[in-house]
């Protein structure tokens, strides 16, 4: 499968490996204040997920430290494999375009699966399509008919949670079981809420590149960022309007990471977080930062996220069938959010400047254009004055002055030297030549 992926700039197969990475370490690393069932629970979801015999079904799969629990412990193996199956496979085949762009085009994949989650749905099938192929494909062959068809189940559900389009509902209803103020906390017991984790887990670990080391997080930016222009240029060349953030003649990719992070990352991160689910160590010192009245959580009303979260550490921890919910009374320092205040200050920072030189070049440009203005009106100016001198027609008894034009330049063809040097043109001397074409008059007559 690794060696089928596309040739994007973003959905490739080290997108695949990142999103693998990035569940197993949110399924591996130890929570504080997590609320491991003890593997040998009689209620545990190890001993109830499967009938089958199989030892691998009813082990834990990592062990916890004290004061801290990891949630792949809460997972029967089988439920934990289709995770990690569904994060390497959520974007096989991806053709570097989006959903919108392929419901535009009336792309095959979008007629196919009648335009909704067409390119989840398409990931999705076309894995299992390869699965299915070649009979030493199949690494499930051990599997019962029951466990394969739940197998299968789960990592579809968990390979359409990855659709945009459906993120805010899944943000949802996690607040709704785990953090709003009447929630009942995640119950470990139920097939539905172990699910409703595992959607969440592999949607923070799809769009987590804002919460890695800033460095490598600019890396991931300019991949989706040269994926996005290709885009942009494809719907140019076909006429269509080229979309939001994806045209390369106008680049706006620190508003484009403001906005993601804003609307889409930190309520993400922030709900996975609140409910108790992020890796973390204990903040040794947190009890004298709240004696001393100071925190150092940073919060504003655009990003929610903190470098400190605050858990439970009350060693009485709900059981299972209770469901776990953290309570606030101690901190917790996450690497990830750390690394998301870092990210977001950075691209903010970067869109006001942007701004600033923005708005500065517009400056200059209406300055610049002022002045032509201002020029060009002094010009016409001048012009309408000298026009209306040469509307206003002088006379020589009675005579319009081109008759006086006319007699000294008559005059002058007969050889009359002082004539010569008569300024035709100079209207600012016309008394001058009033008077001396009265002259020239009276000379003839």
């Amino acid at each position: 499968m690794e060696f089928l992926f596309l040739v994007n700039g973003n959905h490739n197969r080290m997108h695949a490996a990142d999103v693998l990475h990035g569940v197993y370490y949110l399924t591996s690393q130890p929570i504080p204040g997590f609320t491991q069932i003890p593997s040998d629970a009689t209620d545990s979801p190890l001993h109830k997920t499967s009938d089958s015999s199989s030892a691998s079904m009813h082990r834990p799969s990592f062990a916890a430290e004290v004061s801290y629990g990891v949630m792949g412990a809460n997972y029967p193996a089988l439920e934990l494999m289709a995770l990690y199956a569904a994060a390497a496979m959520h974007d096989y085949d991806h053709p570097g375009r989006t959903n919108a762009f392929l419901v535009a085009t009336y792309a095959p994949q979008a007629v196919l699966y009648n335009d909704r989650s067409v390119l989840e749905n398409h990931h999705a099938a076309s894995a299992w399509n390869l699965f299915l192929s070649r009979p030493e494909f199949n690494f499930l062959c051990h599997l019962d008919t029951a466990e394969f068809k739940r197998f299968r189940f789960l990592v579809i559900e968990c390979i359409l949670a990855t659709d945009l389009k459906r993120h805010f509902e899944i943000v949802a209803e996690f607040n709704a079981k785990a953090n709003d103020d009447d929630a009942a906390g995640i119950d470990w017991m139920s097939e539905a809420d172990r699910l409703l984790v595992m959607e969440m887990c592999i949607k923070l670990a799809d769009i987590n590149g804002p919460c890695k080391r800033h460095d490598i997080h600019v890396r991931w930016t300019h991949r989706i960022a040269e994926e996005f222009y290709e885009q942009g240029d494809e719907e140019a060349d076909l006429g269509l309007q080229v979309s939001p953030y994806m045209d390369r003649k106008k680049p706006q990719l620190a508003k484009l990471q403001e906005s993601f992070i804003t609307h889409l990352v930190a309520p993400l991160c922030n709900a996975y977080g609140e409910g108790g689910l992020l890796p973390g160590v204990w903040d040794e010192d947190s009890e004298s930062s709240e004696d001393n009245g100071s925190s150092d959580e940073t919060e504003n009303h655009n990003l929610k996220c903190t470098d400190d979260s605050t858990i439970s550490s009350d060693t009485n921890a709900p059981t299972a069938s209770e469901g776990s919910r953290p309570l606030p009374n101690r901190k917790v320092r996450c690497l990830q959010t750390i690394h998301l205040r870092e990210n977001y200050d950075y691209w903010v920072e970067v869109h006001k400047r942007e701004q600033q030189e923005e708005e500065e070049a517009k400056s200059k440009e209406k300055n610049s254009e002022e002045d032509k203005q201002q020029g060009g009106e002094a010009e016409m100016e001048t012009i309408e004055e000298e026009g209306a001198l040469q509307r206003h027609y002088p006379t020589v008894s009675g005579c319009p002055f081109f008759l006086s034009m006319c007699i000294c330049s008559h005059l002058k063809l007969y050889g009359t030297e002082f004539i010569i040097e008569l300024p035709y043109q100079c209207l600012t001397a016309m008394h001058d030549i009033i008077s001396l074409a009265q002259g020239i008059e009276s000379f003839r007559s």
